[in-house]
């Protein structure tokens, strides 16, 4: 296996579509909350409303979008999200232009955003199994990996100099052009695409809705992955505005500072996901993946210790990097399982609704640990959040059930390790 092997110009372009949304977002990174504060004059119980409630209102809204795109081509899909989304974008730079921005507007373009986003992904992930030989699975979803945590390194930083330079509204437009652009760029894939044959009834049944989560419950390698993750990911998620008003209210860190600490451990994300497919050529994907599991959940606990200055700085910067190395390792392996166990048939719906469900986790993660930093304080409630990530391991799938697996051991049953 070799992370080099070239993948076709077909999914070049996709790459590089994906790349240029991937920098767009990086860049706006952060950018609601600040304008809902600085134009808005919104208090803490409006940013967090703006936070929560675009994640759980953009899920439901993407509850019947599973189905719908299930039965749809694909590539015209993900375009039609990139346009939904570069025009829910603009229409703040326009609305600010005019002295006409409001609260609400942000609040209705943080939904429609976050539905297209978990529509796009379940689209995505069905467009890229049909593009790529299974083969070479692991290969594109590392270099999605490495795109993803190269344009977190360097997006935000830029990001915020752009803000204070060309005003509050500028990451904003960038991240709708990327969105603009990364549909001229699917455009460009080309090639064709059968649309999908619909086997049952022709109107959607309540059934369609809740068929994603039947699979994945269903399948004993996705269902401990899938709480693995929205466990893992809502602790994670759950901690990080404690960690910003510790930081940046009680230890007085400027906002460079807090930006630093969290972008430079980035560069551990693109080295794990280069690493990956080497790391898996040589121990095997199911024993990467549990060493990766295990490895990410040992950081977290680390920065309940954070203390002011510099030596917080860098407790920070080892913790975060030893947190993404091994997330950049964990993640284009996950994906692949993911994406090796779903039936071809129904792809969209289950992907669409792991989305779902790790959107609702983090924001109900998020709002419940608001509530206990209140009760206990801030630093309690970051290591409790550390505690509970030292035992996600035990989620992880104890066996590899995929196809490919069992018909090598059954050809070699000599090399079977056990899990």
């Amino acid at each position: 296996m070799s992370g080099g092997r070239a993948l076709g110009r077909r999914f070049e372009w996709l790459w590089a579509a994906y790349a240029v949304s991937a920098y767009g977002t990086a860049l706006g990174f952060g950018a609601f909350p600040l304008i809902a504060v600085i134009v808005l004059d919104s208090g803490p119980a409006e940013v967090a409303a703006l936070a929560a409630a675009g994640r759980v209102v953009g899920a439901v809204v993407a509850v019947p979008l599973g189905p719908w795109v299930e039965f749809r081509r694909k590539r015209p899909v993900m375009v039609a999200m990139d346009l939904t989304r570069f025009a829910a974008l603009m229409s703040i730079p326009v609305a600010f232009a005019f002295g006409r921005l409001g609260f609400a507007q942000l609040l209705v373009v943080a939904i429609v955003v976050a539905a297209a986003d978990i529509a796009f992904r379940a689209a995505s992930g069905a467009f890229l199994r049909s593009l790529v030989p299974p083969e070479d699975l692991l290969i594109a979803n590392g270099r999605f990996e490495s795109t993803t945590w190269t344009a977190t390194a360097v997006g935000p930083p830029l990001g915020g100099a752009a803000i204070g330079l060309l005003g509050p509204v500028t990451t904003v437009v960038a991240n709708a052009v990327s969105y603009l652009l990364s549909a001229l760029g699917l455009r460009a894939v080309g090639g064709t695409e059968p649309r999908p044959v619909r086997t049952g009834p022709p109107r959607m049944r309540a059934g369609d809705l809740v068929e994603g989560w039947r699979h994945i419950l269903a399948d004993p390698t996705l269902r401990p992955l899938f709480l693995n993750t929205i466990v893992f990911n809502g602790l994670i998620m759950a901690s990080e505005p404690l960690l910003a008003v510790l930081l940046l209210g009680r230890f007085g860190f400027a906002p460079w500072q807090y930006g630093l600490v969290f972008a430079a451990p980035c560069v551990g994300g693109l080295v794990g996901a280069r690493m990956t497919p080497h790391l898996v050529a040589r121990f095997g994907r199911h024993k990467v993946l549990r060493t990766a599991g295990v490895l990410r959940a040992c950081w977290p606990l680390g920065l309940a210790f954070v203390v002011p200055g510099v030596p917080g700085m860098v407790l920070i910067i080892v913790v975060q990097l030893g947190l993404v190395t091994c997330c950049g390792v964990f993640n284009p392996v996950s994906a692949t399982y993911r994406l090796e166990h779903i039936a071809p048939d129904r792809i969209a719906r289950t992907l669409t609704a792991w989305s779902i469900s790790t959107s609702t986790a983090i924001a109900a993660l998020t709002a419940a640990w608001g509530l206990l930093a209140v009760v206990t304080g801030l630093r309690t409630a970051i290591a409790a959040a550390g505690v509970l990530v030292l035992a996600t391991p035990l989620l992880l799938p104890r066996h590899d059930h995929s196809p490919q697996h069992e018909s090598t051991d059954r050809a070699a049953p000599e090399r079977r390790t056990p899990a």
